[in-house]
């Protein structure tokens, strides 16, 4: 029996797992022991991994879609080919924008490498990803911020700090290892800002349940209390920071008397909050997906940044404004997807960084990209508008998963070319492409993740492919020849290939890892970057500012801040309720299409999609416990859900697992100005019994 180390492709936290294999055969899954990210523990999920493709195994050929709607598969060679000359064909019949994909974060970094250089670079094809549906509004706040898309923390930071504010995260469910992280240490408080009473606020010492949406005004009322009593890192600010002078002015227009009201809380409970922060010795907020998905997504992050910067509790253990991510991959996604910057960060029309990454890209200047591509809903609208014909949906399920998801069946509709990209046939968006290519899952492929706190780690096969099946990067491979891309023929051929080009475009930027041999991440302890060529093998963790300087410029970090907009959601006496959206358990994953051949989770969660709603409104429609009542949402859509009384949600505010289809069919349209996140966390609706 061998022991093979590698990566967990969930989510972001990317433990190790040991596989135990005897006879090609995973015999059992132990997570590995002195891991600096889970040191022997795991989530449901990732134990788990030998269950993947034991139930819904497709067959490994390539599947095409017949004039008569019925399918045939076809060899590889043959799926290759089909797959090229269409592409080439939509884009000599309507140009270089008529072509589009979308990829997610559960793709290694040499993954995104060749798709993004065949894609971006040589198709000339715009291209986003599921990272833009959770994390963009990290990477716009931190580039305004500190220079750079780079969080600071490690995860080691949640053991050392004093005062843990958690803000629109709910880490018990979504990142059980983090939790684990914060149960360790046991010199500190736990502040959970949420409007949903969650499983973590149900654990934490302090909850403030803040009425829907109302997130920047309190952060800005926190802020202005704060300058009022004097409760700052005076020193921090000036040596360190830029812009705290007009901050200070801006937030004079938001005392804690004005906001209370509009959070749903008393002043005294925010006098509270604010004594609180001043009290502890080493702060550290942290964030997800509440903050991030809504329509001032980047302003509320940075207003928890500002209130990190201007306490001084950044750069020092325990501390930080920590935003927490969502899939194993998305910082790989966020530097070398090759979508809104440059392979390794910067801007497509830098010339400096022009010249240096296609000199490590061994191509010439004029073959790189000139522009950011345009962002997932303008994908999806330009779809809708008959302006693309042609997409490539890689590692995930938008038929399911895009907010007011029936516009994305309806651009399914529309397309000349749908190919789908899945390690399973069967997923909403699979299951009507024209073109399906299986791919194996990650227990089978080789390649690098770098998870939330910058560490690279080893992807690497527990078990060998069996015949005709392929790995993701295989794929791309196979399509970038026969569209007859000689550099990726030639250079490209191997996972390694592209991790040696994805490392020679970050020298010198704040993502260095120059220093980093592939070699050296299997069986290791991660390496978090940057990590230059000379850096030594260092700690195995490492936190950035500790000196005090940012990634800008002038090496100071920004105060960024802005009115609060008005909601465009806007309830009314025909949808007078709030629904809320978020995961359900930890068991559960995204749209279910990896977790239901975990057999234990299958069992314990609803197969039909369900609301919670609070015992009062329950009495008041004549709701009783599991009954079926339909949900009408202001995006003029409707869904059938069972009814589950909980007085965990407010009276008026109900909340929906985003596991069910029918969830995101009620989300609307709406986005950030800034990062164009959707906005999922808040829609009007109606509810009423289903008789």
């Amino acid at each position: 029996m061998k022991k093979i180390q590698s990566s967990c492709n969930y989510c972001a936290i990317d433990c190790n797992l040991d596989f135990y294999v005897e006879d090609n055969q995973i015999v059992k899954v132990v997570p590995t022991k002195g891991y600096p990210v889970n040191n022997g523990f795991s989530c449901i999920k990732g134990i788990s991994l030998d269950k993947q493709h034991s139930l819904f195994k497709p067959n490994p050929l390539p599947r095409l879609k017949q004039a008569d709607g019925t399918f045939r598969h076809v060899s590889w060679e043959e799926g290759y080919q089909e797959v090229a000359t269409r592409l080439l064909d939509i884009k000599e019949k309507y140009g270089n924008d008529s072509v589009a994909g979308l990829s997610t974060g559960q793709m290694t970094l040499e993954e995104f490498g060749i798709f993004g250089h065949m894609m971006r670079n040589h198709l000339k094809a715009n291209m986003d990803g599921n990272t833009r549906l959770c994390m963009a509004t990290s990477v716009v706040a931190h580039k305004q911020s500190f220079g750079f898309d780079a969080p600071g923390y490690t995860l080691q930071d949640l053991e050392l700090s004093d005062t843990i504010i958690f803000i629109g995260a709910n880490p018990v469910v979504a990142h059980p290892i983090l939790w684990k992280r914060v149960r360790n240490n046991k010199d500190k408080k736990v502040i959970v800002i949420d409007p949903r009473r969650s499983e973590t606020a149900k654990n934490a010492d302090y909850w403030y349940g803040i009425r829907h949406r109302s997130d920047l005004a309190l952060l800005y009322g926190i802020a202005n209390e704060l300058i009022q009593k004097d409760y700052l890192d005076h020193v921090f600010i000036k040596e360190h920071t830029n812009h705290f002078e007009e901050f200070k002015d801006f937030v004079k227009d938001y005392p804690i008397e004005k906001i209370a009201p509009i959070c749903g809380l008393e002043v005294e409970k925010i006098q509270e909050l604010v004594e609180l922060i001043h009290s502890g010795k080493r702060v550290s907020f942290w964030w997800t997906m509440g903050i991030n998905q809504g329509y001032e997504a980047v302003r509320s992050a940075q207003a928890i940044i500002n209130l990190a910067l201007m306490t001084g509790n950044i750069g020092r253990p325990g501390t930080g404004a920590n935003s927490i991510t969502g899939q194993s991959n998305a910082m790989g996604s966020r530097l070398f997807s090759n979508t809104t910057g440059l392979f390794g960060g910067g801007d497509f029309d830098n010339p400096v960084r022009r010249q240096q990454v296609a000199k490590a890209l061994e191509v010439e200047e004029s073959l790189l990209i000139d522009k950011p591509t345009i962002p997932y809903n303008q994908i999806i609208e330009n779809i809708n508008a008959g302006k693309i014909k042609a997409l490539w949906v890689v590692c995930t399920n938008p038929r399911h998963s895009w907010i007011n998801n029936d516009t994305f069946k309806e651009a399914m509709e529309k397309l000349e070319l749908l190919i789908v990209q899945d390690i399973y046939g069967d997923t909403d968006t699979s299951k009507e492409c024209h073109i399906y290519l299986p791919a194996v899952p990650g227990v089978k492929k080789e390649g690098t993740v770098i998870n939330l706190e910058r560490r690279l780690s080893a992807v690497r096969p527990a078990i060998e492919k069996e015949e005709n099946e392929r790995t993701d990067y295989e794929i791309f491979y196979g399509v970038a020849k026969a569209l007859g891309l000689k550099d990726i023929e030639e250079k490209w051929k191997t996972p390694k290939d592209a991790f040696t080009f994805m490392r020679a475009c970050t020298k010198g930027m704040p993502c260095d890892i120059t220093g980093i041999e592939y070699e050296d991440l299997a069986h290791s302890k991660g390496i978090q970057w940057p990590f230059p060529k000379g850096a030594g093998k260092g700690e195995d963790q490492r936190r950035l500012y500790e000196d005090g300087n940012f990634f800008t410029a002038d090496k100071k970090a920004n105060f960024v801040f802005e009115a609060v907009r008005e909601n465009p959601v806007k309830l009314t006496e025909e949808y007078p309720y709030v629904l809320n959206t978020g995961r359900g358990s930890v068991g559960q994953w995204h749209t279910q299409t990896r977790t239901r051949e975990i057999k234990v989770v299958a069992d314990s969660c609803s197969k039909e999609a369900y609301v919670n709603i609070h015992p009062n409104l329950a009495k008041e429609k004549g709701i009783e416990h599991h009954d079926r009542i339909k949900v009408s949402s202001s995006n003029g859509q409707s869904a059938i859900f069972i009814a589950q009384l909980s007085e965990f949600v407010g009276e008026h505010e109900l909340f929906a697992p985003l596991h069910y289809i029918e969830c995101n069919l009620l989300t609307p349209s709406i986005y950030d100005a800034y990062s164009k996140e959707p906005s999922y966390k808040m829609v009007a609706v109606n509810i009423e019994l289903v008789k």
